[in-house]
């Protein structure tokens, strides 16, 4: 690998490190800046549905931005979209501004989900290159960065470090990993052609083929399990088992450190059994991580549980992605329906959960969460192309 290669390969580390830092340094602060903006369970649904919106916005318009100018402006404007949204959740929460708030959650969406289809197309052009898998570790890195935001996050909620105060401070930390980031992203990768459509235009053809949309569904079912966390794993422990907020971010960096771990570890589990038994297994721990934490009435094992629900949804998304890839031509239309699908789960469904929430509870919400997983491990089989596992070279992850 040229040097100018493992530049690139590192500074697609930090693209996907940056995001995962960012989201978990506001999601753990959840509870204080709720309490800061004195709003329900209900009003915080509201709240969170503006980041639902803007990520659909961006993921919806990442594919055609990316096919008329490359992944390298697209990850760039992406990305300091994220980093000004920062500065507006922070100014929002100095100013306990609801609409603030809301604007920088909804910017902050817009921001991820631009750039996630350009970065990961930029992922599999590196993969291309060196016939080394890439895809799995960089959404590790997504997962360790939203540890390293926890624990960060974490020690600030037990100082009683102001909201405002963490997040600006998680902001000039994120501007100066782009700053140096993106000099090493080469400009052109991802340009479409009238014969080769870009990410974000499949065509209708693709909504036609079966085993693509099981796969979209698998990945609808483990991207609302991930979601649901990143969301409301802290007020969940908060609300629904009387933890205090430190001990509510502590549960929440479990997740994400069990999330970390499995994508580290994924491609050697699947290159030995396969994606379906993988797969089946990972619905398994998510659903019985979720039966745990909704009815045992013990908060720490509740509190442990939530490391089953981790594993359980951390090779969701990677393994679909690098299943549709595989299953007919115009891999890249492939991967980006099926990430859009993901996206819609991951972002639009946890607001859901905080409307039935505030009617019911938030650990009763989560059975939706559990049904969804429950059927992912019946629809495990679609993931299996035939072709090598995810750690092939060879496939789009």
């Amino acid at each position: 690998m040229d040097l100018a290669t493992r530049r690139r390969r590192q500074a697609l580390f930090l693209f996907f490190l940056l995001p995962g830092i960012a989201m978990s340094s506001w999601v753990t602060r959840t509870p204080d800046l709720r309490d800061g903006l004195e709003a329900t369970t209900g009003q915080m649904g509201w709240i969170l549905f503006g980041l639902s919106l803007g990520s659909m916005l961006g993921i919806l318009s990442s594919g055609r931005l990316t096919s008329r100018y490359g992944t390298r402006p697209v990850i760039g404007l992406g990305t300091a979209l994220i980093v000004a949204s920062l500065a507006v959740i922070s100014a929002g929460s100095l100013l306990s501004s609801v609409p603030l708030v809301v604007a920088g959650l909804c910017g902050f969406g817009a921001g991820m989900g631009a750039g996630d289809v350009a970065v990961n197309v930029d992922g599999a052009d590196v993969e291309r290159i060196t016939g080394r898998t890439t895809l799995p570790a960089l959404h590790g890195c997504f997962s360790l960065g939203t540890v390293i935001g926890a624990c960060a996050g974490i020690a600030a909620t037990a100082a009683g470090f102001p909201v405002h105060g963490h997040l600006a401070a998680v902001t000039l930390l994120c501007a100066a990993i782009l700053l140096y980031a993106i000099r090493s992203v080469p400009a052109g990768t991802g340009l479409g052609t009238a014969e080769h459509p870009g990410p974000g235009s499949p065509r209708p053809a693709l909504w036609r083929d079966t085993r693509l949309l099981l796969i979209g569904a698998i990945v609808l079912a483990m991207a609302l399990a991930e979601g649901a966390a990143n969301d409301w794993l802290p007020l969940l422990m908060v609300d629904g088992h009387g933890l205090d907020a430190t001990s509510g971010s502590l549960v929440y960096t479990g997740f994400a450190a069990a999330m970390t771990a499995g994508r580290f570890c994924g491609t050697f589990f699947l290159d030995r059994f396969g994606r379906t038994a993988v797969m089946r297994a990972s619905a398994a721990s998510g659903a019985l991580g979720l039966l745990l934490v909704i009815f045992s009435g013990n908060a720490v094992l509740a509190g442990a549980a939530v490391l089953f629900w981790g594993l359980g949804a951390s090779l969701g998304f990677p393994v679909a992605l690098s299943a549709a890839g595989e299953t007919g031509p115009e891999q890249t239309a492939r991967v980006s329906l099926v990430a859009t699908i993901g996206y819609v789960a991951f972002l639009v469904g946890p607001p859901g959960l905080g409307f039935l929430g505030d009617h019911w509870g938030l650990r009763p919400a989560m059975l939706v969460v559990l049904a969804c997983v429950a059927a992912a491990f019946v629809l495990a089989p679609a993931v299996d192309t035939g072709r090598r596992a995810a750690g092939s070279p060879s496939g789009v992850k």
